[in-house]
């Protein structure tokens, strides 16, 4: 019983996480959406960086700790964290800005329902 226990506080941890990653996720992406570059580092700019250096840890470090429990229940890897990996970094030039993306993001996050 006190596996079943502690599996069941395991899977609500996890569960509380990814909405915390989602939503710090939604908060970040709200600024970027405002104009604020480097979320998504597509210039690449120190500056940039910088100013999106505390959200991109914050994620990271919530990201890193899903993955962890994911892993020990033989679950797949979460998907809204790697997606948003896969859209990080140098772009064409004829890419949508940063804001514009965010939007897009923010978009579909609000029409989907939460879940990795």
């Amino acid at each position: 019983m006190a596996r079943a226990d502690r599996l069941e506080r395991l899977e609500r941890r996890r569960t509380d996480l990814e909405a915390d990653y989602r939503e710090a996720l939604i908060a970040a992406l709200q600024v970027t959406a405002a104009g604020a570059w480097g979320l998504f580092d597509h210039r690449q700019d120190r500056h940039d960086r910088a100013r999106a250096e505390t959200a991109v840890a914050g994620l990271t470090e919530i990201a890193e700790e899903i993955a962890a429990i994911r892993e020990q229940f033989g679950m797949e890897p979460f998907g809204l964290h790697q997606e948003f990996l896969a859209s990080r970094g140098p772009v064409r030039a004829q890419a949508v800005g940063e804001p514009k993306q965010a939007r897009a993001w923010l978009d579909r996050l609000r029409a989907a329902p939460a879940g990795g």
